[in-house]
């Protein structure tokens, strides 16, 4: 199953996925001056729809059983450092599978390894 086709909206942004187990995900984002704001720095809503993403990958390969979909229902985002050029890259973990609700926590880090941004996010079991 192409896990990253699934998701027509992060294929369009460009996302490239790299690795996805249940234990982790990992995904790159290029820069591009066409996700940026102004003066070159790669948009906040470009960062969030990667950790997003990948969060949702990493939490629909934890499913319990008998359940067929993910769906975000509350995300927090810190950012730490913009990034103006290279990639950014993400992994996404699981912190908690539950019955109805699983968290995840996604780092983002830009080309030298710097930590871009923190997300945690909840997704619905369904």
């Amino acid at each position: 199953m192409d896990l990253l086709a699934a998701m027509p909206f992060a294929v369009e942004l460009g996302i490239e996925l790299e690795a996805a187990t249940p234990d982790e995900v990992r995904a790159r984002l290029a820069w591009d001056e066409r996700r940026c704001t102004a003066g070159g720095i790669l948009h906040g809503g470009a960062l969030m729809t990667l950790a997003d993403s990948v969060g949702a990958i990493v939490a629909y390969l934890n499913l319990p059983e008998g359940a067929t979909a993910t769906a975000t229902i509350e995300s927090k985002t810190n950012f730490f450092r913009p990034v103006s050029s290279g990639n950014v890259e993400a992994r996404a973990r699981v912190l908690h599978r539950g019955r109805t609700t699983i968290v995840v926590e996604t780092d983002l880090r830009d080309a030298g390894g710097e930590h871009v941004a923190r997300v945690t996010q909840t997704q619905s079991v369904r």
